[in-house]
């Protein structure tokens, strides 16, 4: 699982004897995951029940009728949130389904499953939900550290040689609503961005005038290195 690419969303993968963070590739079968988390887990595929925890919210089974076709972008996928694998004797925590087969419900009840919840500690109900939180902030900050992201640095976004800048601003970001922990503020060359360096009235750096020179994003799409302003004349001939 070393490949990336830039859809990729890293998960924490946790198995009763097991706990590691992954990039996990949303258009991959879940036949395909559950064959890459066996060497992380020591759990065959076809015994493995994979649970989509997503910390505050209900727990998700991750299951279909045909699974060697079944993407992982049908699930709601959040960047940090806990894939739980477990084998067919491990004590299962029951997941809340939708049990009228009538027609699909387009509204949420909030306490359909509440007695549930209580019972056996899913939601905020669940003691490890904390520790869930926690876990996901010190896994942006190990990525700061270990990409060696720092105010000042020239960097690129993505991969993409377009989006080459400077980082501005590491830190949370709190206008971005439901996802804590550390961003990177990045001013990049060109205005290929989404902002000025402010988010919804909060400046963190620039002025105005300088719209889309500015972009957020987690710390696993900056790559720290020399990378020089591209010169759009460098390419032409000599006259």
């Amino acid at each position: 699982m070393s490949m990336q690419t830039a859809g990729d969303i890293p998960l924490q993968v946790t198995s009763e004897n097991a706990s590691s963070e992954r990039r996990i590739t949303p258009s991959w079968t879940i036949g395909q995951l559950k064959a890459k988390l066996e060497p992380v887990t020591g759990i065959p595929p076809l015994s493995q029940k994979l649970v989509l925890n997503l910390g505050s919210q209900q727990s998700v089974s991750m299951e279909a009728a045909d699974e060697e076709n079944t993407q992982l972008c049908v699930f709601p996928l959040a960047p940090y949130a806990e894939i739980h694998a477990l084998a067919p004797t491990t004590p299962t925590r029951p997941v809340c389904k939708n049990t009228n087969s009538r027609r699909p419900s387009t509204k949420r009840k909030p306490t359909a499953c509440l007695p549930g919840k209580k019972a056996n500690k899913l939601g905020r109900f669940d003691p490890d939900a904390p520790s869930l939180e926690q876990a996901k902030l010190l896994a942006l900050e190990n990525e700061i550290k270990e990409r060696g992201i720092a105010v000042g640095k020239r960097c690129r976004v993505g991969g993409e040689d377009a989006k080459r800048g400077v980082v501005m601003y590491v830190g949370d970001v709190e206008e971005i609503p439901g996802q804590t922990g550390a961003w990177v503020g990045v001013k990049l060359d060109e205005p290929v961005g989404r902002n000025d360096g402010s988010l919804k009235g909060k400046r963190y750096w620039g002025k105005e005038g300088d719209a889309k020179f500015g972009v957020f994003v987690r710390p696993e799409r900056v790559e720290i290195g020399e990378w020089p302003v591209i010169d759009d004349l460098e390419d032409m001939e000599e006259i």
